[in-house]
């Protein structure tokens, strides 16, 4: 990996670790539906733009011919994860949910086994025990499987990284034939449509202060807009392979981020659940331990 590909790795890490800090701020006034809903308004409406400069009416008409595949994908790549993860950031430090992002990989292996038929091997299997070991651990530390409020926040993370793995799966089946860029567009398109009336509904009585409008435009402009770019760039130039290693470097950051603006403690049941989730899904995608070539 080149250098400048390596720096645009650890910005677009920093950027979406930063996405959970963001949430954190803004989720409190504005509530869970309105912050997503307009999260992938604004994001939607940054991206659009930069669709039609860099490639024309082409991919609009694509988007057109293909609405219904990608009003159902939108549903569960951006509508849904992103209510769930706002609703989770009333309830849970920024570091710990983005520890349970990094479980996407692991659904992507289970779904691709359900779905597709394509089974794991014995090493990927003990990848994916352990790592959902690493999760029951961070759901006991954290909540003790008492049922409250924490415990039903860790649930919505799992189940947002969940549907980020049922979107991956079927946006490349139903929607391989399309541009990146217009995909992303084109969820955050959906989800705004989605979102519209429970977002209206849920709007809040009181307005939102600058700082919660500010982490709004943070997470619209930068931690989506700007971010697809970044990881659209990183997949043309490296490949997915190495493109997905920023799901190890995610909770990284975002454990900084919390620790530095919020005071967010990393505990030790904390770091060692956080480790198993990691180590088992670098195994479950095969990336660790990298065999020798032959």
């Amino acid at each position: 990996m080149k250098p400048a590909d390596l720096a645009e790795l650890l910005a677009l890490a920093a950027i979406w670790g930063a996405s959970f800090l963001f949430m954190r701020w803004g989720a409190p006034e504005f509530g869970a539906l309105s912050l997503a809903w307009l999260r992938v308004l604004l994001a939607s409406l940054a991206l659009l733009p930069l669709l039609a400069w860099r490639q024309g009416g082409g991919s609009l008409a694509l988007m057109r011919q293909h609405w219904r595949p990608l009003l159902l994908m939108s549903f569960a790549n951006s509508a849904l994860p992103f209510a769930l993860f706002a609703y989770a950031a009333l309830h849970l430090p920024a570091g710990l949910s983005s520890i349970l992002n990094a479980t996407v990989p692991m659904w992507g292996a289970l779904v691709a086994w359900v779905w597709l038929g394509q089974a794991p091997t014995a090493w990927r299997l003990l990848g994916l025990a352990v790592g959902f070991g690493g999760v029951v651990l961070l759901v006991w530390a954290k909540t003790g499987l008492s049922g409250d409020a924490r415990f039903w926040a860790v649930l919505a993370c799992l189940l947002a990284t969940l549907n980020y793995a049922v979107a991956a799966m079927a946006t490349k089946r139903w929607l391989g034939d399309l541009p990146p860029l217009a995909v992303a567009t084109g969820s955050q398109l959906g989800a705004a449509a989605w979102l519209l009336v429970p977002g209206w509904w849920a709007w809040p009585a009181v307005m939102p202060g600058p700082s919660a409008w500010g982490s709004l435009l943070a997470l619209a402009l930068l931690c989506t807009g700007v971010a697809y770019i970044l990881y659209f760039r990183l997949m043309t130039r490296v490949g997915p392979t190495n493109a997905i290693t920023v799901t190890f470097l995610i909770p990284v950051f975002a454990v900084i981020w919390g620790a530095l603006f919020l005071g967010e403690p990393l505990t030790l049941p904390m770091l060692g659940g956080g480790l198993l989730v990691l180590a088992g899904t670098a195994m479950a995608l095969g990336l660790w331990p990298r065999r020798s070539p032959t």
